[in-house]
């Protein structure tokens, strides 16, 4: 018996699940490093834990996914974020166990991002497509972060367990997805030799370089200001209170969803290379923050970053797996995109940690990240006039 009777509803509904348990998990792990009186710095090194395995599996995830039915592929990477979810209710340390999470994460979003192509019939129905599994996304990071701030407060215990409940619903629900087989001809060892191929591939390709270019430093800068908005926070608004400082953050995800949603009126697929002027947008709103301790005008600019970044990445995530699908194959386009996205956001954490570990206050964190958005934004614009050109 179906569920839902929309394939595409029915992943939506998957991953909405799914990404919501992940972003509960981060502040439920939060509470558990202030309960147990980690220094603050910790917090990224539980981030870094679960990015470590996108970079480390992305040679053989892509692979896997183009090998099997993405359905099934979306069921195994539940099944190993439920085992990371009982490591934590088991007291393992919070970096290992969000590390586990981080396993079954890289394992799902080839897959996720993969059946995409499959389950749509032309360009512009991909980049619907494309906006509304990323606008639940968006949706579940945000109503994630809340709940987890919520119910981290109420009952650490409680909150693992409903963490650990909407991952197994996800998972059962994954089953009514179409069992679409894959590439049974596919070597995990050739492929992860290959591997080297398909980025330099997809690197010299100046429509894929633009894309990669372009959701590697938005990811990079999210996960960044997302931290350094934590600790940012008590020292601005003087509020301390986790679930308080959850529901802030997922403000973010608020306009990240609205701009996801927007994305199809105002970038046209054909003409993704315009998204940097949203990258602008987000580098200016980010370098205000130093400046404002009002709690209202706060809200107002954590909804223009998050709708502003929406609208920056849907357009490249689109074009990327168009094109990358014909180059070198959908899953494994993914898997090159988790590779620079999540060593980028990995150097960011990185930095950012040591940052705070030496003491020094989250506007710098913040001013730095911003800069380093520019830079990014700034080569984006030089390319765009030339991908005019090849259109």
């Amino acid at each position: 018996m179906t569920l839902i009777k929309s394939p595409l509803q029915t992943l939506y509904v998957t991953q909405f699940l799914s990404a919501f348990a992940d972003n509960m998990i981060l502040f439920i792990t939060l509470a558990i490093i202030k309960q147990n009186a980690f220094p603050d710095y910790y917090i990224g090194v539980v981030q870094a834990s679960f990015l470590v395995a996108f970079v480390l599996l992305a040679p053989f995830v892509g692979a896997y996914a183009d090998k099997n039915a993405k359905s099934r592929v979306l069921l195994v990477g539940n099944a190993i974020k439920g085992i990371g979810i009982i490591a934590l209710f088991l007291h393992l340390d919070p970096a290992v166990s969000y590390g586990i999470v981080g396993i079954g994460a890289a394992v799902y979003s080839p897959a996720k991002y993969g059946i995409l192509p499959s389950l749509t019939h032309s360009e512009n129905e991909l980049l619907k497509a494309n906006a509304r599994i990323e606008g639940y996304t968006i949706m579940a990071i945000l109503l994630g972060s809340v709940c987890g701030g919520i119910l981290a407060k109420a009952s650490l215990t409680g909150s693992i367990v409903a963490c650990f409940g909407l991952y197994f619903i996800s998972l059962i629900l994954s089953l009514q997805i179409p069992s679409i087989p894959g590439n049974p001809s596919i070597r995990y060892v050739k492929e992860a030799k290959d591997f080297v191929s398909d980025v330099t591939l997809l690197l010299k390709d100046r429509t894929t370089r633009f894309s990669l270019v372009g959701t590697g430093s938005f990811w990079m800068t999210s996960s960044v200001v997302r931290l350094a908005i934590i600790a940012w926070v008590p020292a601005h608004l003087g509020i301390h209170s986790v679930d308080q400082i959850s529901m802030l953050v997922a403000i973010t995800g608020i306009g990240i969803m609205i701009g996801a949603l927007m994305t199809p009126k105002l970038i046209p697929a054909r003409k993704y290379y315009n998204s940097f002027v949203f990258g602008i947008v987000m580098v200016l709103s980010i370098l205000l923050f130093p400046l404002i301790s009002n709690l209202y005008v706060t809200i107002g600019l954590l909804l223009l970053v998050g709708f502003s970044g929406g609208v920056f990445i849907v357009p490249m995530n689109t074009v990327l797996q168009d094109k990358g699908q014909r180059m070198v194959g959908a899953g494994k386009t993914i898997a090159v995109q988790n590779l620079l996205e999540n060593t980028m956001m990995l150097a960011g954490v990185g930095i950012y940690t040591q940052i705070s570990k030496d003491g020094l206050s989250p506007d710098i964190s913040i001013t730095g990240i911003a800069i380093v958005l520019a830079i990014f934004v700034s080569y984006l614009i030089l390319q765009r006039q030339r991908l005019k050109i090849v259109l």
